[in-house]
């Protein structure tokens, strides 16, 4: 009798800490966005509340397996297993990667791409071929423009591939932009083809919503983007084609009404000036965060050092950690030093 009221009177406890263990995991099942340190290439590493996981390419070849291991390293702090999908944006080096040497250190379920690189014109190099081989055994998804990858967890919209992009307006899209007519447009440059044949996705989590064109170019910021805006405002832009000023448009990189940018840029190439007062012109635009310090920049072209993840000098391969919640609410932390800015 003793130990059946002892029972009763523990339950109220742990009716309590169930709760509290419910809300704890409700609260923890955010969208984890990495920009990995990959040296001006390109390497995001996207963790749904589900769980299932997404790479949006995987930076350099060569340099001893430096950027599969920052991605490996990356994907097991983030508590993975295996990576779900592998999106190849584009089939330019440092996008491309060491596709082989990355999935015989992590497996690797899914890999996502636009088609065979001849369709971009261009002759298939030496580094692709062997991308195609791995890509050939696995289950392969080619994607087109309107698609939707089925990340669990997280709605993921193809905006552009090969060359195309969305025609009809999103929710929320589809007004004049305005500064279509203030802006100059870019003649498209024939010997950057592959840049155009980008996979841009945009990510949306309830209220919260995050845009990466990857290598996506200015001529084609205004196919997307004049003379309306199909996407209309987005919460975080992934800042195009590492901050070089070929592929940050106003058209674009203002229209999108961003609050925050984040630039996988690396100490020498991107984080141009230009495309520093173009996205600190953006209106809503409160803070730009940096994997790298820009070198060309300089101070005055460059975000505070909380907000960079490697600064000038010494190199420590630290990353850009995002995490969102559905009802909008976003962190944004330094993986240098853990500084972190929460946007509600």
């Amino acid at each position: 009798m003793k130990t059946a009221v002892g029972r009763r009177k523990r339950l109220p406890h742990l009716f309590l800490l169930a709760a509290v263990a419910t809300n704890l995991a409700g609260a923890a099942k955010t969208l984890d966005v990495y920009d990995i340190d990959v040296e001006g290439g390109k390497s995001v590493l996207i963790v749904s509340p589900s769980g299932e996981s997404m790479l949006i390419d995987a930076g350099w070849p060569g340099y001893n397996g430096r950027d599969s291991d920052r991605i490996v390293a990356a994907a097991k702090s983030a508590g993975l297993k295996q990576i779900d999908y592998l999106v190849i944006s584009h089939y330019d080096i440092d996008h491309l990667g060491d596709v082989p040497l990355l999935v015989s250190k992590f497996p690797v379920k899914h890999i996502v791409d636009h088609g065979p690189m001849e369709a971009s014109g261009k002759t298939p190099s030496d580094q692709y071929k062997a991308y195609a081989a791995v890509r050939d055994r696995m289950d392969h998804i080619v994607v087109k423009a309107g698609d939707s990858i089925p990340l669990k967890g997280v709605d993921v919209l193809v905006v552009t591939a090969a060359r195309k992009h969305i025609e009809g307006p999103l929710k929320g899209g589809g007004g004049p932009n305005p500064l279509c007519a203030t802006t100059p447009e870019v003649p498209e440059r024939p010997s950057d083809v592959e840049d155009n044949m980008s996979i841009g996705l945009l990510f949306t989590l309830g209220k919260f919503r995050m845009l990466d064109l990857a290598d996506l170019e200015s001529a084609y910021d205004y196919k997307l983007m004049c003379p309306n805006n199909p996407i209309g405002s987005v919460d975080v832009y992934q800042v195009s084609i590492h901050g070089q000023d070929k592929g940050v448009s106003p058209v674009l990189a203002q229209a999108l009404q961003a609050r925050v940018a984040l630039m996988g840029n690396g100490p020498r190439k991107g984080g141009a000036p230009q495309t520093w007062t173009t996205l600190r012109g953006a209106s809503g635009m409160e803070d730009i965060w940096q994997v790298h310090y820009s070198i060309a920049g300089g101070k005055e072209n460059n975000p505070p050092d909380d907000y960079i993840a490697n600064l000038d000098g010494a190199d420590g391969t630290h990353w850009i950690k995002l995490s969102a919640a559905s009802s909008g609410t976003f962190s944004v932390t330094n993986g240098r030093n853990a500084f972190s800015k929460t946007y509600r």
